[in-house]
């Protein structure tokens, strides 16, 4: 895991052993409590929506079917057609 202040997650890692993983890397766990989980640990939406906007870049991309099958066998290519789908999803 990279160097970070904040780490974001869904509420599928919402567990004991990861929060204490990312705290002892010195970085604060931003993970929405699940709904059956006794003690509810602080949680920010404010910050969870950097994560938010991530996933619908992800998802836009995913429309296009060379992205979302990998076609590429090479990477090169495959950065150069996840560029190509970027450009095009966010210009128009």
């Amino acid at each position: 895991m990279p160097d970070c202040r904040v780490v974001h997650a869904d509420k599928a890692y919402d567990t004991d052993a990861i929060r204490r993983e990312i705290e002892a890397r010195g970085a604060l766990p931003n993970i929405p409590p699940k709904s059956n989980r006794r003690w509810k640990s602080c949680f920010s939406p404010y910050l969870y929506r950097d994560r938010n906007a991530i996933e619908r870049m992800f998802g836009r991309l995913k429309d296009f079917r060379r992205v979302a099958t990998r076609y590429d066998r090479l990477a090169a290519n495959f950065l150069a057609a996840v560029c190509l789908a970027a450009t095009v999803s966010y210009w128009i």
